[in-house]
């Protein structure tokens, strides 16, 4: 369980978190974070948040969004409004760490999502781009589908697609959270 003051990294994607008031202190109200993003960083895939919005605000360097298509470049002072349902994505594309705030409304189930996708890349479970798996992400994507979605296909075809996939991804033992003391061993094969 995240708690304020909690920090938590993302070695693939750039990103370092740290929590200010978590959804427990909130009454699930918001969850609020510093988000530190390296040189290159970015947010692993462009995607919407149904019924959640962000705001950001930049504090040090710079952070480009992508917001429904549009680009926008925002530097220290600039606050960034992301309504429930828009597509958006973010990346630092200068040579300093960009700094930010951002505040979730309503908590949901980001904490878990964001501490089980950090935890995964931490463990070498995820590509160059961030992402586990497809099995393991149907089983993710499946138990955080009201906070955060592809923003294609349709919700109701994604809907069908992790209904067909997760339940292959529970038999291969993937859950919807990660935590590498649960993970089974790896049979060692021995030579005869």
């Amino acid at each position: 369980m995240i708690r304020a003051g909690d920090t938590i990294d993302n070695p693939v994607t750039g990103e370092r978190l740290v929590f200010r008031r978590t959804s427990a202190e909130t009454d699930g109200e918001a969850v609020v974070f510093d988000c530190f993003v390296r040189p290159s960083g970015f947010v692993a895939k462009a995607h919407v948040h149904p019924f959640q919005e962000e705001r950001f605000e930049v504090i040090r360097g710079s952070v480009t969004f992508r917001l429904d298509g549009q680009e926008l470049a925002a530097s220290p002072g600039d606050h960034v409004l992301v309504p429930a349902g828009k597509k958006h994505q973010f990346w630092n594309a200068s040579d300093e760490e960009a700094h930010f705030r951002c505040e979730v409304r309503p908590a949901l189930g980001f904490e878990q999502l964001i501490e089980t996708m950090f935890t995964l890349a931490q463990a070498g479970k995820t590509s160059r781009k961030g992402m586990p798996n497809p099995l393991r992400l149907a089983v993710i994507a499946r138990a955080h589908f009201d906070t955060v979605r592809l923003p294609f296909p349709p919700a109701w075809m994604q809907r069908v697609g992790l209904a067909l996939a997760s339940p292959l991804g529970w038999l291969l033992g993937y859950s919807a959270t990660y935590r590498p003391e649960d993970e089974l061993p790896e049979r060692e094969v021995v030579p005869a």
